[in-house]
């Protein structure tokens, strides 16, 4: 089992690409640890931010009827790539991973494989 940070330092790491990453509560918006990001990647508005779009799917699956969860949400920008993935079991809910990449130097399947493996691993 990792701690957020050493989650977090792997994902900057190990991930080709990476620009900032979070571990986010999506009951109140709160990042519990960001690593990266800058002038142009503020990871804490960030981070509330995608709170609301997590907060809108769950409201549109529950709509629809539909009893699947989600895995991971992508976000494709003109430069970047932001994966928002929520973190399952007991020790995780209502968390989620959030990562920025670099869209050139990025593979995105890669960046998705890593960030279950982070997942699986993480202990909050």
């Amino acid at each position: 089992m990792a701690s957020v940070e050493v989650s977090m330092k792997e994902m900057m790491t190990a991930v080709e690409g990476a620009l900032g990453v979070a571990v986010v509560d999506y009951t109140s918006g709160m990042a519990l640890g960001t690593m990266g990001g800058g002038k142009d990647l503020d990871l804490t508005i960030a981070a509330a931010g995608n709170t609301d779009v997590i907060r809108a799917k769950v409201r549109t699956m529950e709509q629809l009827g539909l009893k699947s969860r989600i895995e991971d949400i992508l976000i494709t920008l003109e430069r970047q790539y932001h994966l928002i993935r929520l973190i399952t079991g007991r020790s995780g809910n209502g968390l989620f991973l959030y990562l920025v990449l670099d869209k050139e130097r990025s593979n995105l399947a890669m960046a998705r494989h890593q960030l279950k493996r982070v997942e699986e691993q993480l202990e909050v």
